[in-house]
């Protein structure tokens, strides 16, 4: 059982409380508002029978709590950093955090875009932070992305790694930092296109949700766009598919749109309305009791798939 401090009590934090403590870890979660207490209750009751749904619920687990200040605290073997994407809020909070946790103590930084050097600026041990990006919700959703420094000790991206993949999750690890990491590069690649194609008037929303829910999906639950091309080859695979697409494919990226979400806010809210007119928590409570049945039932197919392909 590991010591977690979650930093912050939002959305984000609170869902990496809850994955944290349904592991089996002891989890403190810190935020001055002291309206995140009742949030943190909320999400703990709500994830709980999602991870059982997963089977990443521990037997034995102590629900997370709320502190509003670290002084006194007991000392943590991992920090979990979870504040809003404010760089400058980022760097407060960490420079204020450093003079209460030991030197060795690692920070692990929830940051969707920043890059961990960006977040390192100005900490007395930089070397300790790195990124370690959930997709939301944490206690739902299995990937972790881990972002080192360049330089910085591989031992602390393994031993996170340890820890992430023993909750159930799976670590993508990055070879060198990029803003935006990986899984959000490729979802806005796709949400960019999604957004020109509403906005121009090209298609609705109800049919980019249903393209990319019934049209690429089933095959990215078995395969990335790599292996989705590779097949595009036909025998030769993707050496085939470079040779005979591959012209085609740099001028349909050059057809790729460039839309302006000032500019399209209208139709995208519009549009998801007219998509599915339930509110956002109940498309919440519907995800996560989807979710994990889709989830359960793709691991077997998954081993099964990967399998076939080693026997031929």
């Amino acid at each position: 059982m590991a010591r977690i401090l979650i930093l912050g009590g939002g959305l984000i934090g609170c869902g990496w409380a809850a994955a944290f403590a349904g592991s089996g870890h002891d989890v403190a979660v810190m935020d001055p508002d002291h309206s995140a207490a009742e949030r943190l209750s909320e999400t703990w009751h709500e994830a709980q029978p999602v991870m059982a749904a997963l089977g990443t619920l521990r037997e034995a687990t102590v629900a997370p709590r709320y502190i509003g200040d670290i002084e006194g605290s007991a000392s943590f073997d991992l920090v979990q950093e979870a504040l809003p994407e404010d760089l400058p809020l980022k760097h407060r909070a960490l420079a204020a955090l450093e003079a209460w946790i030991a030197p060795e103590t690692p920070i692990a930084s929830s940051s969707s875009g920043f890059t961990p050097e960006m977040i390192a600026q100005g900490m007395t041990h930089p070397d300790r932070l790195f990124i370690a990006h959930p997709c939301n919700p944490p206690y739902l959703m299995p990937t972790v992305e881990l972002v080192g420094q360049p330089g910085s000790p591989d031992a602390i991206l393994n031993q996170a790694e340890t820890l992430y993949a023993s909750m159930g999750k799976t670590v993508l690890r990055m070879a060198k930092p990029m803003r935006g990491h990986l899984v959000n590069r490729l979802q806005f690649a796709l949400w960019r296109e999604a957004v020109h194609l509403v906005a121009s008037g090209a298609a609705s929303m109800a049919d980019v949700e249903r393209a990319v829910s019934e049209g690429l999906a089933p095959r990215w639950c078995l395969m990335g766009p790599g292996g989705v091309f590779h097949l595009s080859g036909g025998a030769a695979g993707m050496a085939g598919y470079l040779a005979s697409l591959g012209p085609a494919t740099t001028e349909m990226w050059g057809d790729l749109g460039t839309p302006d979400l000032t500019t399209a806010h209208t139709a995208l809210i519009s549009g998801m309305g007219e998509t599915d007119p339930r509110p956002t928590k109940a498309l919440a409570q519907a995800r996560d009791l989807a979710l994990p049945q889709v989830m359960r039932a793709l691991g077997p197919i998954r081993t099964h798939y990967r399998q076939q392909g080693e026997r031929e």
